[in-house]
């Protein structure tokens, strides 16, 4: 779940510094990966709901681990 968000970042980032510095046209390669194209395997049409379940899972795991850290902090105090 991870690597769809890393892949993301990671040639969006790349993309957006190149195409600041006047260089993006070179970069149409990277932009493809940046959607879900990768070859072979063409995934631009569920790339993006890939990218927002996983970021919708780790948001909500996340947030669970916090309170349930945050409960039993409070629970220890408490004795």
């Amino acid at each position: 779940m991870v690597i769809p968000l890393l892949l993301t970042s990671i040639t969006g980032c790349i993309y957006q510094f190149m195409d600041i510095l006047g260089r993006g046209e070179s970069l149409d390669w990277l932009l493809d990966i940046h959607k879900g194209n990768f070859g072979i395997i063409d995934l631009e049409s569920i790339y993006p709901f890939f990218n927002a379940l996983g970021i919708l899972i780790l948001s909500i795991t996340g947030v669970l681990l916090w309170f349930k850290i945050k409960f039993r902090t409070g629970r220890n105090h408490s004795n």
